[in-house]
Order: C-alpha cells, then sequence, then structure tokens
C-alpha cells in the first residue's frame, strides 16, 4: 500500500463474463498535490480502472480505494471523496451554467452556497462571465444565442467538481475533441488544483498532453501498466518513442 495515497489501485483485475480481461493487476498511487496520467490507445483499460474507482463496476480482483475507503465495500463513502468528469460532461441544457452548478452541488449536499459561491467557482475555471446566466442550449426570451462550445461545458463540468471540494478528482479523457486553447486553459486549471493539494487521476491517450500536466505517468496497454515515468524521469525523454517501445515490447517493462 502506497503511504498517504488518495486514490489508491492494489492488484485491481477486472475479468468480464466472457473472458476479456480488461484490466490485469493494476497498482498504482496518487498523493495529495500530485497528478498520474494513465497514457494509452482506447481499449488499454483507462476507462475500466475509473469504473471500477467510482464504483460503476466491481473489481474481479483487488481492491481500489478512495482516501482510504475501499469502493467496493463503502461506495457511497467513497464517493463523498471524489468528483468525476467525463470527457462528456452531462448537463441540463434548459439550465444556465450557474444553475447546473447550483444543482449538482445541491445533489452532493451543499446547501448554502450563494450566487457569488457560484461565480467564483465559474470564474476561477476561466468562463466568461457573459455565460454565467446564459442556458446552455443557446437560447433565452425567445432569442437564439450561441450555445456552448465543448470547451465551455467542459469548464462547467470541471466546477461541478471544483465545488464538491472533494480531495480526489478523477477526470476520463478530459481533452478529448477540445481544441489548443481550450486544452490548454483546461489544463492550466488542473495545476491550480494540483497546488491546492488535490490528487488528480486522468486518462488520456494524448501523449503531448500528458507529458505537459503529468507528474507521473502510466503507459498502459491490454490492461497492464507497463512502465510509470516520473516528470524529472521524463525531462530528457521522449515520451512518444518512448510509449511506443514500450506498446510494441521494445523495452522491458
Amino acid at each position: 500500500m502506497e503511504q498517504n495515497a488518495i486514490i489508491e489501485a492494489q492488484n485491481l483485475t477486472k475479468v468480464y463474463e466472457d473472458g476479456l480481461c480488461a484490466l490485469d493487476h493494476v497498482s498504482f498511487g496518487v498523493k495529495a498535490g500530485e497528478i498520474f496520467c494513465l497514457l494509452g490507445d482506447n481499449g488499454a483499460g483507462k476507462t475500466t480502472a475509473i469504473n471500477l474507482f467510482l464504483g460503476f463496476l466491481d473489481p474481479t480482483e483487488g481492491v481500489a480505494t478512495i482516501n482510504g475507503i475501499d469502493v467496493k465495500k463503502d461506495p457511497l463513502e467513497a464517493k463523498r471523496f471524489v468528483a468525476y468528469l467525463s470527457d462528456i460532461v452531462m448537463l441540463y441544457p434548459n439550465f444556465s451554467a450557474r444553475q447546473n452548478l447550483d444543482f449538482f452541488a445541491r445533489l452532493g449536499g451543499k446547501q448554502n452556497l450563494t450566487r457569488d459561491d457560484y461565480y467564483s467557482v465559474l470564474r476561477q475555471v476561466g468562463l466568461q462571465e457573459k455565460a454565467f446566466e446564459q442556458k446552455l442550449k443557446g437560447f433565452s426570451k425567445g432569442m437564439k444565442l450561441k450555445g456552448f462550445s465543448k470547451g465551455m461545458r467542459q469548464k462547467v463540468g470541471l466546477a461541478i467538481a471544483i465545488i464538491k471540494d472533494a480531495p480526489a478528482i478523477i477526470l476520463d479523457e478530459p481533452t478529448s475533441g477540445l481544441d489548443p486553447k481550450a486544452a490548454n486553459e483546461f489544463l492550466a486549471i488542473l495545476h491550480q488544483l494540483r497546488a491546492q493539494g488535490r490528487a488528480i487521476l486522468m486518462s488520456t491517450h494524448d501523449i503531448f498532453r500528458a507529458k505537459e500536466v503529468a507528474d507521473i505517468v502510466g503507459i498502459m496497454a491490454e490492461g497492464k501498466i507497463l512502465a510509470t515515468k516520473s516528470r524529472s524521469e521524463l525531462e530528457h525523454e521522449n515520451l512518444e518513442r518512448l510509449y511506443l517501445s514500450y506498446i510494441h515490447g521494445k523495452a522491458a517493462a
């Protein structure tokens, strides 16, 4: 067990009924103030690992813990300490950004937040103030307005994760489909959250983004973590070449 890990996998394994091994004895930990990137192609096992941490799936073997709580044994308690953002943020299109934030905050037990509290978090994630009270689908008082872009929706989703004030944040391909400017803005916010002491687990297939934001990169393929590399180890490495060498079996796991 890794000391002081907020998010931890211990020999985490998932075998489906058809015999497919989606995750094969994976172990790693994410500490407070650390960003851990699971880097791999589609089908590598990244999303399966995330679903096990969120309690959406039960492990075949091993343990997933959040803040020291076994997710399988006590899923509701574990969920209190983690916020989640997927690549497709599910929000209410008839609500404004602030109303979505209010709804999900109340759902998470935050009952006494003010409009100013919501505005503060929306500013933190870089949403334009004119969009705070705009409906996501782009209609207001009978007039058609420009709807929220994917980048704007991701910012609202991240604001929801932040306002939960959980020590752990899990992100599944959060920059997928974002333009370069929106992706850079998103990663800058992750740096801020890391500085606040959050433990952040992020899956991605984007090698450039992984090297840019991660403190530790776990290279995944076929349900296994083939290697883990720290930021200092990657300073003088070509991560793309390293990744391909592991994927194609040219380096020892």
